[in-house]
């Protein structure tokens, strides 16, 4: 079994050419997820990788505002960076053992939780960019069971949406993206 660390590089290293590729004309562009366009969206990415970073700690969270961190320096190179610090965190020793957050969630189960926001989003920005965006196999073999036993508290609180129907034969990656409430077809067209 890959670590958190381990899955969250293999993440980040798919997801920060789709973050570095978003050109400042788009970020009013919508997304998948209806309550964000990309500048939100993006805002938003930043604020879980800094917070899940402190998770990793086993530290607070602020989670009560979303700075604008598009409207600060090179915002782009400023999410690789946050990225890498991630990986760090969670690679560190006890960060996926215990509990972590203020819902005392197991750690590893915080780990699928910033695993999920970095792929899912990812993807999201790429549709909504016109980019492409293929995770990790890896990834989603190890986030498919992890996202369905998140799936009814993460609905519970917002985080996802409602789950939507998918062929039989749809991809692995298709079917995490469906629980999540999203539609694998989604285009801003």
């Amino acid at each position: 079994m890959k670590t958190i660390s381990e899955l969250l590089a293999a993440t980040a290293e798919r997801a920060i050419p789709v973050v570095r590729g978003v050109t400042g004309d788009a970020l009013t562009a919508p997304t998948p997820c209806p309550e964000y366009d990309v500048r939100a969206l993006i805002n938003h990415l930043l604020q879980v990788v800094v917070n899940f970073r402190a998770l990793a700690a086993k530290q607070g969270t602020d989670f009560s505002a979303t700075p604008d961190r598009t409207a600060e320096g090179d915002w782009r190179e400023a999410f690789a960076d946050e990225c890498a610090r991630l990986v760090k965190a969670w690679a560190e020793p006890g960060a996926e053992e215990g509990t972590t957050g203020a819902l005392g969630l197991p750690a590893r189960t915080v780990g699928h939780m910033v695993l999920t926001d970095l792929t899912v989003h990812a993807w999201d920005l790429a549709r909504a960019t016109g980019q492409e965006y293929a995770p990790d196999p890896g990834v989603i073999a190890e986030l498919g069971p992890a996202v369905e036993e998140m799936a009814p508290r993460a609905r519970r609180y917002g985080a996802f949406g409602e789950a939507v129907s998918v062929p039989a034969d749809a991809s692995p990656f298709a079917r995490v993206l469906a629980v999540t409430g999203r539609d694998p077809g989604w285009s801003p067209h």
